[in-house]
């Protein structure tokens, strides 16, 4: 046998092997454009490996540990998910979540690090066992569409103040609390410009809009002497300062629950509402409108939170970026096999991760704002009853800075409201529950 028939041989034996993994022929679906559809989905996803370091600094984390990390993580949960489920998604650590654990929890309400990584493993595994026992469908199905996009929008304000805040667009003031910076200095200039490229490349559908606009800023930080340079390449930084640092029995505190619960639920409505629209546009849906393999990768995506908070990382979730990769022709797991091997080959561009300055990816977080609040068109703003909750839920988060807050006042106020305008009916037993816990909480164990 001479080399070319060999080499057709070894591809024939390949492909055998992936049609066997993957069902290619009965997604409609070739090796080519798996691969192409999951390096569509890692370039519009990847500016996560830049931006989440940087975010969880602020908490006292390790910059270059927390790279290592999250490269790591993502790259394992992506493939867990495309071998396990067979879904063309990428799951990587969330950015809203990320900013609430950094800027809320730790910050805001004076945990250490460690301890609100300790709420995040719980978290996870409660997520697990909801996947597992199949009690998801319950709670999805018995809590307000009205709440759900009220957390979801609310969790898109709070990246916007913080995206704003790390630019140097709004500052802190004693008189009204939050005021105007300088925005004639460097650093807001930058930040403006991020956001105004990827706004204006999304638009024009660029795919890799938000990597292209933070490579740019920072190029241009570089040009005018704002950025060192370090480098491109090198060996990943130790995992050593984050991995299995998390306090797991310093979590289960009272004060610690509404945390728990908030980082379980929104991981919860975040995951089931980007695994039904990528899975819907991946044509994944059975001819009853049931999602094939659903369950397992919800069970994918709990089991990578907990895990990935053993590693150093907050809440790993599925990514709304991956119907790119979906638009692309991605229908099985090989495309987020590609996404995954994509993001632990990433490992070794600590430099270039390094030199991105806050300013550039603060557009980046602004950016996912955006297309969080959207939600809000889908409110009911003609019935009170639900307009209210949605609005309280929402503007609490940023207000307080607290996801935890603004999803616990939004459940208390639900019900009260119904009540008094004499539509209890409307509320679940779930919905009642919660907001009774959540009540509990602030009255024995404050904010």
């Amino acid at each position: 046998m001479n080399y070319s028939e060999t080499g057709r041989a070894m591809e024939k034996n390949n492909d055998g092997i992936l049609e066997r993994l993957f069902k290619l022929r009965a997604h409609n679906t070739t090796v080519r454009t798996e691969l192409v559809a999951g390096f569509t989905t890692f370039i519009t996803m990847c500016y996560v490996i830049f931006v989440i370091p940087g975010m969880l600094s602020a908490a006292g984390m390790d910059a270059g540990a927390l790279f290592t990390a999250t490269c790591i993580i993502a790259g394992i949960s992506t493939i867990a998910i495309g071998l396990y489920a067979n879904w063309p998604i990428g799951l990587a650590p969330g950015m809203g979540l990320n900013a609430f654990f950094a800027f809320a929890v730790v910050i805001g309400m004076g945990h250490s690090w460690q301890i609100a990584m300790g709420a995040v493993f719980w978290g996870g595994i409660g997520f697990m066992l909801l996947s597992i026992f199949k009690v998801r469908e319950w709670i999805i199905n018995s809590i307000p569409n009205s709440l759900r996009i009220g957390i979801t929008s609310g969790i898109g304000l709070f990246l916007a103040i913080i995206g704003l805040k790390n630019a140097g667009i709004v500052i802190g003031s004693q008189g009204t609390l939050v005021t105007l910076g300088d925005v004639t200095q460097f650093a807001p200039l930058m930040a403006a410009l991020s956001l105004f490229l990827i706004v204006g490349l999304a638009f024009r559908g660029y795919k890799g809009a938000v990597l292209l606009a933070i490579a740019t800023v920072t190029l241009i930080g570089l040009i005018a002497g704002d950025i060192n340079y370090t480098g491109l390449v090198s060996a990943p930084p130790s995992m050593a300062p984050v991995l299995g640092e998390l306090d797991i029995m310093g979590a289960l505190t009272p004060e610690m629950i509404g945390v728990i619960v908030s980082f379980m639920f929104v991981n919860l409505f975040d995951t089931t509402g980007t695994l039904i629209a990528v899975g819907d546009k991946a044509g994944l849906a059975d001819k009853n409108g049931k999602m094939k393999n659903m369950n397992r990768a919800m069970i994918t995506d709990g089991t990578s939170s907990w895990v990935g908070a053993l590693m150093g990382t907050p809440t790993v979730t599925s990514y709304v970026e991956s119907a790119s990769g979906v638009a692309a022709g991605g229908r099985t797991g090989l495309t987020a096999v590609t996404i995954g091997t994509l993001f632990l080959l990433c490992i070794f561009l600590s430099p270039l991760a390094g030199m991105v300055p806050a300013y550039a990816t603060a557009g980046a977080l602004i950016y996912v704002a955006v297309l969080m609040v959207g939600s809000l068109g889908n409110v009911d703003w003609n019935d009170l009853t639900e307009a209210a909750p949605v609005l309280i839920t929402a503007i609490m988060m940023p207000l307080s800075f607290s996801i935890a807050n603004g999803i616990a006042l939004g459940f208390i106020a639900y019900p009260v409201i119904k009540v008094l305008a004499g539509k209890s009916s409307d509320v679940s037993i779930s919905v009642w529950a919660l907001a009774a816990l959540f009540a509990l909480k602030f009255v024995f164990f404050g904010v």
